[in-house]
């Protein structure tokens, strides 16, 4: 326990229809500290945040801060006393630019109230912006930003709000390895000043490099906190899963013929002169930095964004993939980056989804469909109250779950992943890459785009780097490393 700490939470449970979420939870969090809060999805992690960020309310225990006890009932309510959140969600004001945004609810008047002194505020959100060496135009609107620079301007609106605590859920998933660095500079300086962040995230490495502190939670309960310095990863993960992580036996592949064969593919400003072949049995991972044009060859071969340069070959045979459907009938499947926008409807059942890719006709079997998702439920351990939830409520790896198995319903022979466990904990992703690897032995040919390195180089069977649209290195993952890699994904 801190002498004095800056925040206190105190026995804090919390019940949904009677299901406990966080049951007598206690947490210290020091000025001037980055406390990591680490956990499986399901641990209580982002339900104990949303308290203390006033979205929910305790049944019980208590909220201190700097020493006073606090009730807070709103995320307003919360910013007001100097907790800001930043969400995994993005939830911008899409048709504002983004110095309103960064301004929202401190705008900057002038002569008559109401009357927004935009200058100053375009000012304000320039020098913010630059605080993250991030070269984003304060006038530009939300709705014209990517992914990673909507995340940006999250992350500086909070900092605009000049917090005791900042809580950041999952704040680099899509941001590129320069922008996260960016970040944890800026990080470091707001625990220069005495900020306290509050840090979740599945990314060991990141982890590790920002923490100060690292409490664990599992099943709703507090589990341990230890300062990061005595915390090893295989003991980290131990807490977190309540068991010893299994150790990924090496076992060699053994790829077969030829499967896919990509030359000279080419997409004017995505990508250029793209070549590779593919195994059947074989794991063929890509890496690169963000824009690096991974996701691009990825959408080509599929048929989102066809190239127009090149040629592609399946099982020796020359082919033209111009859809999505024109791929399915080639025996291509893609599992996209973006399961939430591309690979699920939410509202829709787990069976609804698993069928989605799969019709073949007009008219549904009901019976068929049912069984077949019973089937797949199965074979892929998706944990799920039955087929008829809706697929928005189940954790972020169960869904990536259904998104494979979705995919693999339309009995493909070349499966595309990109980013196969972006924002799924720790135990689902060693899941999801017992999976690839099973599915690699029973033949399937996987190429497997991943922004995490030690996964690219634990999974592998060969290595292809990107920068910049091209293809810069051919690797084997057993006689290379991290260093390596970036190398050649580095802009020149």
């Amino acid at each position: 326990m801190l002498p004095n700490p800056l925040l206190q939470l105190r026995n804090v449970s919390k019940s949904f229809a009677g299901v406990k979420a966080l049951e007598e939870v206690r947490l210290d969090v020091e000025a001037g500290r980055v406390h990591a809060l680490m956990g499986e999805n399901g641990a209580g992690k982002s339900t104990l945040m949303k308290i203390l960020g006033g979205l929910h309310q305790p049944d019980a225990g208590e909220i201190r801060f700097k020493g006073r006890r606090i009730h807070h009932r709103s995320p307003h309510d919360a910013l007001r006393l100097g907790i800001a959140m930043i969400h995994q969600e993005l939830l911008p004001f899409r048709d504002l630019s983004v110095a309103a945004n960064i301004g929202m609810g401190r705008e900057a008047t002038r002569w008559f109230p109401g009357w927004l002194d935009h200058g100053a505020m375009n000012r304000e959100a320039t020098t913010l912006l630059s605080r993250l060496g991030v070269p984003i135009e304060p006038t530009r609107r939300m709705r014209e930003l990517g992914v990673a620079e909507m995340q940006t301007v999250e992350i500086v609106k909070a900092l605009a709000h000049e917090a005791s605590v900042i809580i950041m859920d999952e704040p680099t998933t899509a941001l590129s390895e320069r922008e996260v660095a960016a970040l944890f500079d800026v990080i470091r300086e707001l625990k220069q000043r005495g900020v306290a962040v509050i840090y979740i995230s599945h990314k060991m490495d990141e982890i590790f490099r920002i923490a100060d502190t690292i409490t664990v939670m599992r099943d709703g309960h507090h589990v341990a906190t230890r300062p990061a310095a005595e915390l090893a990863e295989r003991e980290l993960i131990r807490l977190m899963v309540g068991r010893d992580p299994a150790q990924r036996a090496a076992v060699p592949g053994n790829p077969g013929a030829p499967v896919l064969e990509v030359r000279g593919l080419t997409l004017p400003g995505r990508f250029h002169d793209v070549s590779f072949t593919l195994r059947r049995g074989e794991i063929l991972g890509v890496g690169g930095l963000m824009g690096a044009g991974r996701t691009e060859v990825a959408n080509a071969l599929y048929g989102l964004a066809p190239a127009t340069v090149g040629e592609i070959r399946v099982a020796g045979k020359t082919v033209r993939i111009a859809s999505p459907a024109d791929a399915l009938k080639a025996g291509i499947a893609l599992v996209t980056e973006d399961r939430k926008r591309f690979g699920l409807v939410p509202r829709m059942s787990v069976q609804q989804n698993l069928s989605l890719a799969s019709m073949r006709t007009r008219w549904i079997d009901r019976r068929a469909e049912a069984a077949v998702a019973d089937d797949q439920i199965r074979k892929f351990s998706i944990k799920a109250a039955g087929r008829d939830q809706p697929v928005v409520n189940l954790s972020g790896g169960n869904q990536q779950k259904v998104v494979i198995a979705k995919a693999l319903l339309t009995e493909p022979e070349i499966l595309i992943l990109d980013e196969p466990t972006r924002g799924i904990d720790v135990g689902a992703k060693a899941e999801i890459h017992s999976l690839i690897s099973r599915l690699a032995r029973t033949g399937k040919a996987i190429l497997v785009i991943s922004s995490e390195l030690p996964e690219l180089l634990s999974l592998s069977d060969r290595l292809l780097v990107m920068r910049e649209g091209e293809v810069t290195a051919e690797l084997d993952p057993l006689h290379t490393s991290q260093e390596e890699i970036m190398s050649f994904a580095m802009p020149l």
